[in-house]
Formats: structure tokens, C-alpha cells, sequence
């Protein structure tokens, strides 16, 4: 039996992200690379994972720029879509 502390954090590996956010392994790491994804955390010599609050915290913040870029593109005549 596991008993899991909600206190805890939970730690997610590089498919679980991909699968969450529905970006490429490429796509991940370029957003890294420019500052427009959190890093991941440093799991032993040949591993690494993201904090899934912070992997929550990006998508909701993608869902809440994209909508406000999207209406801006909309007011100022062109046709800008959502990142």
C-alpha cells in the first residue's frame, strides 16, 4: 500500500510533461532553452522532472495568454494566433 502526502510534492518525468502539455521532447527543450518553461529539476546523474505545480502554473498561464493574445490580434486587424 502507498500512502501518498498531499503535503508533498509530486514530481513529474519528461513523458508525463509531454503528455501534459502536449509539446514535442524538441518543442520542451527549446521552450527551456528560451526561458518560456521551467527547468526541470535535477534527479540523479541521468534523470530530471518537473514539479507539477509548475508544469500546472505554465499551462494555466498558456490558456489565459493565449485568450487575451488572441483578442488583441482580433481588435487590432490581424490574425495573430495563440502561442
Amino acid at each position: 500500500m502507498t500512502d501518498t502526502d498531499p503535503r508533498m510534492p509530486t514530481i513529474l518525468r519528461r513523458p508525463q510533461v509531454e503528455r501534459r502539455t502536449g509539446l514535442s521532447r524538441s518543442t520542451l527543450y527549446l521552450y527551456i532553452q528560451d526561458g518560456h518553461f521551467p527547468r526541470p529539476l535535477r534527479l540523479g546523474p541521468r534523470a530530471v522532472g518537473w514539479l507539477e505545480s509548475d508544469v500546472s502554473a505554465w499551462i494555466a498561464g498558456r490558456r489565459s495568454a493565449g485568450t487575451r493574445r488572441t483578442v488583441n490580434a482580433t481588435r487590432e486587424g490581424t490574425d495573430a494566433q495563440p502561442v
